[in-house]
């Protein structure tokens, strides 16, 4: 559906209402969308939530590319994250996760909870450790067949020991080896405090949480999720 303005100027005028009368801004936002043909704001979130499933985002990467899940704790990025390698296990690839949060025996409980394939959830690699970094990422993968799928849990803690790189250090290594040996690698990430979901129904690149920053742009590819909502973006 087209709108008479972009959907940021939109919001913009949501909380200009707000602002002048003194409503809540759910209803402004409802009022705004009812002027563009929608009932309520909460029909275009649904709307653009629906745009994949878990099972179709392995479909929508190409060897190279440089992945990031990001949500806020409990809407489904690890959930997500665990289903992608799945997938791969099951197109009979080479499939690990790098977990600085759960333990091995965690991560499996997790996998059958996702997979009723005992074979599936066997053929993913887990390697829980406090000492996972750029460098032990790269020698466990070297050699490893085009099309690959890693994914590391999670993103802002790569670098919490002091003794580590800097994460954008780490993170421009980790790229570099992706797309020169054709492997895919996904990272899970925290989103910030300040993301509103009655501003936006999804978070975006500007919602990670960055303690240390990093260029996002070396990120090829998003997976946004919020509320049973999910989102695939193209970031190249």
């Amino acid at each position: 559906m087209r709108f008479s303005a972009p959907v940021p100027r939109l919001k913009r005028r949501a909380r200009r209402i707000v602002r002048d009368e003194g409503v809540a801004l759910h209803a402004a936002l409802d009022r705004v969308l009812q002027s563009e043909g929608f009932a309520r704001w909460s029909l275009l979130s649904a709307r653009v939530g629906k745009e994949m499933s878990p099972t179709t985002l392995l479909s929508k990467l190409v060897e190279g590319d440089f992945l990031l899940i990001g949500a806020r704790p409990g809407h489904g990025k690890t959930r997500l994250g665990l289903q992608l390698l799945i997938d791969a296990v099951r197109e009979r690839r080479r499939a690990v996760f790098f977990t600085l949060e759960y333990s091995e025996r965690e991560t499996r409980d997790l996998l059958r909870a996702l997979a009723r394939n005992e074979d599936a959830v066997d053929g993913v690699e887990i390697v829980a450790s406090d000492d996972i970094c750029a460098g032990a990422v790269l020698r466990l993968l070297s050699g490893s067949p085009r099309g690959t799928v890693a994914m590391i849990d999670y993103l802002q803690i790569l670098d919490q020991q002091r003794s580590k790189p800097p994460l954008s250090e780490q993170i421009y290594v980790l790229q570099q080896f992706v797309r020169s040996n054709g492997l895919i690698m996904g990272f899970i990430s925290q989103i910030d405090r300040t993301f509103d979901p009655l501003l936006n129904p999804l978070p975006d690149m500007r919602d990670i949480r960055l303690p240390n920053p990093i260029d996002t742009s070396f990120f090829s590819k998003a997976c946004f999720l919020h509320g049973g909502m999910m989102q695939f973006r193209n970031m190249t």
